[in-house]
């Protein structure tokens, strides 16, 4: 039996999970493991990479659903076949970050709602948990699957830019999120959110700079501004027909998604 760790994935993935190799299983040099996890729609295959003779290291991929799954460790070495040489179940699940995501995304119009998050930033959180925040919301929010008339602005989009109101945007630079502002500076409304107003008559722009955010800053304001480093940064994705194939640059980690 081989040893996942964690056992379990949020569905949105890029998380490490390492795998430790059985005594039988420590083999030579030459040979190559991949996993693959069979969901009931979907299935993944991820390539390791060997941090000791007893234990391999691979990034979770994304999945379509919760649920436990079925992963395979196999084996292969060039001029025989592939083998399985061990089994093992795995759970993904939607953590905080997730449900976080769908609750803003949701409540992209809601003004309730957007002070509620107001009320929250009392509580400045420390640097690390701002950073492990808005890396885990922003990969959740790229793998929610927004409906196609999605808006940062909200569904109402007969309001006019002129009446005062907090927005997604506001929210995102006072937090100082600034992988969450740049995804949402992709999405329709993202660019429109920079120059409205709220009650206190600040925008996202001036709330950035209010705040000292100079990064974040020059992401809203600057046209050559590049994505922020962070793991969707570190991979790239190509997609054909019912395949897609990532390839993550941190650890030199390959993975195939397939229908099943």
């Amino acid at each position: 039996v081989m040893k996942l760790n964690p056992q379990q994935a949020p569905l949105y993935g890029d998380s490490v999970i390492t795998v430790q190799l059985t005594e039988e299983d420590k083999v030579e040099d030459d040979v190559v493991f991949y996993l693959v996890f069979t969901g009931s729609t979907v299935q993944h295959c991820t390539s390791t990479r060997k941090i000791n003779p007893g234990s391999l290291e691979t990034i979770s991929p994304g999945h379509d659903c919760c649920e436990t799954v079925k992963v395979a460790l196999c084996a292969s070495r060039e001029g025989h076949p592939v083998l399985v040489v061990a089994e093992e179940s795995f759970q993904f699940v939607q953590d905080e970050a997730y449900d976080a995501a769908q609750f803003l995304a949701t409540c992209a119009g809601n003004q309730q709602a957007l002070n509620f998050t107001r009320f929250l930033d009392r509580s400045r959180p420390p640097a690390a948990d701002v950073d492990f925040l808005d890396e885990k919301v922003a990969l959740a929010f790229r793998h929610l699957k927004l409906p196609a008339e999605w808006n940062v602005l909200g569904a109402d989009q007969s309001l006019t830019e002129n009446i005062p109101r907090e927005t997604l945007m506001h929210f995102a630079v006072r937090l100082g999120l600034l992988r969450l502002t740049w995804f949402l500076l992709q999405q329709p409304g993202g660019r429109g959110a920079l120059s409205i107003h709220n009650n206190e008559g600040a925008t996202p722009v001036s709330l950035a700079l209010e705040r000292g955010y100079q990064k974040l800053h020059q992401l809203l304001t600057e046209e050559e501004a590049t994505e922020p480093d962070s793991w969707s940064t570190l991979s790239h994705t190509v997609h054909s027909g019912d395949y897609s194939v990532k390839h993550h640059r941190g650890l030199d980690v390959y993975m195939l998604t397939a229908e099943a």
